[in-house]
């Protein structure tokens, strides 16, 4: 049996697809299990899992419809029994690449824009998707579409880090002295997509948190994490926060952050793919600033947070964004102020507060 599990929505939701691929494993033991990604990230999540057997890797939006279907004409050949489009697919395009590739029997999830080709041509079998309840069971609930189960006690999101990347971690703690210190590892970025840049908390506030941190606890240390894209902000940081105990190591890829965000006593962002990095290791004192676009589906999965409520959201997540394929929804204006409605001052009180000595004394050990 062929199995191929589409996931190419996002980083994050990759690796909250990793307990559909451990179930499927305990379904199906003999089974070939592939996984297509969209994201140079996703990929790099899934190296090491015992549960897969083969990851497909292509950014179909920088490359291009004339570079995309040859690859996808690819996939066609290998004949796959099966496909599996995880949540939180909703975009048409994600549907219409399982009909491409032409499983035997696709399955997936019923979003609020399906339509007439996904009942005639994409899919063969839907669930309806669930607000209510975390991607990993929205996964689980397509089982039975295919004639699986659910078999194991519990689902965690599952991470394999090599000793390579463990001891990489290990050396940057040392050689910068951080044992003895209270670690702080932050994710001052978002995704890139459509207009999700609009979901982070302003610069500004981080930087007025880390100069406030800097005044009030210098012992604690602070990780800024991320890629390419947060380096122009973490540039202006080390700038404009001159003297404070701020880092930013130079990881190759998201599995050495991972093993590095294993010494940090919190971690602090919105929701995004590192977010889910650091509940996957289980850092102590996750610490999530709403914004527009969590919701029940996407929060740290099996490791406490701490939610520093957006009082401009106020509960209305799902009225700013849905699994539909639109952008959040608002001018940029109005997502700014949004984001911006998130005081430091109350930011700074749950990180102070989880990073208090007699709070998180032992690291995430993942």
């Amino acid at each position: 049996m062929k199995i191929l599990v589409i996931a190419m929505s996002g980083i994050g939701d990759t690796l909250i697809a990793t307990p559909l691929l451990h179930e499927l494993r305990a379904n199906f033991r003999d089974a070939q299990i592939d996984v297509l990604t969209m994201w140079a990230g996703a990929k790099d999540l899934l190296e090491g899992n015992p549960h897969v057997n083969r990851v497909w890797q292509k950014n179909m939006i920088n490359e291009g419809v004339l570079k995309t279907l040859p690859f996808l004409w690819k996939l066609r050949g290998e004949r796959y029994d099966v496909s599996i489009n995880a949540h939180t697919q909703g975009r048409l395009a994600y549907r219409a690449v399982a009909a491409i590739i032409r499983a035997q029997r696709r399955v997936g999830h019923a979003y609020e824009n399906n339509g007439v080709l996904d009942r005639l041509w994409f899919m063969h079998a839907m669930v309806p998707e669930d607000y209510a309840v975390h991607s990993i069971e929205n996964n689980n609930r397509l089982l039975p579409l295919i004639g699986a189960k659910q078999v194991l006690p519990s689902h965690d999101m599952e991470l394999f880090l090599t000793p390579a990347e463990e001891q990489f971690a290990r050396e940057f703690i040392a050689a910068n002295h951080l044992a003895s210190r209270r670690v702080l590892g932050v994710h001052v970025g978002s995704g890139g997509t459509k207009n999700l840049a609009l979901k982070r908390w302003p610069l500004e506030r981080y930087i007025e948190l880390f100069k406030r941190l800097d005044a009030a606890r210098p012992e604690i240390a602070v990780l800024l994490f991320g890629g390419p894209e947060e380096r122009a902000a973490h540039a202006r940081i080390r700038v404009e926060v001159p003297g404070a105990s701020i880092f930013v190591p130079e990881t190759r890829n998201l599995r050495q952050a991972a093993a590095l965000m294993k010494h940090c006593h919190a971690f602090l962002s919105v929701d995004t793919a590192l977010m889910h990095v650091a509940a996957v290791v289980k850092v102590p004192n996750q610490i999530v600033i709403e914004a527009m676009t969590l919701n029940a589906t996407n929060v740290p999965y099996g490791n406490a947070f701490k939610l520093v409520p957006n009082p401009a959201v106020n509960g209305r997540n799902l009225d700013y964004y849905r699994y539909n394929g639109k952008p959040i929804q608002g001018t940029d204006a109005e997502l700014i102020a949004a984001m911006s409605s998130v005081k430091v001052e109350t930011v700074e009180q749950a990180v102070t507060l989880s990073l208090s000595p007699q709070r998180g004394e032992g690291r995430g050990e993942g």
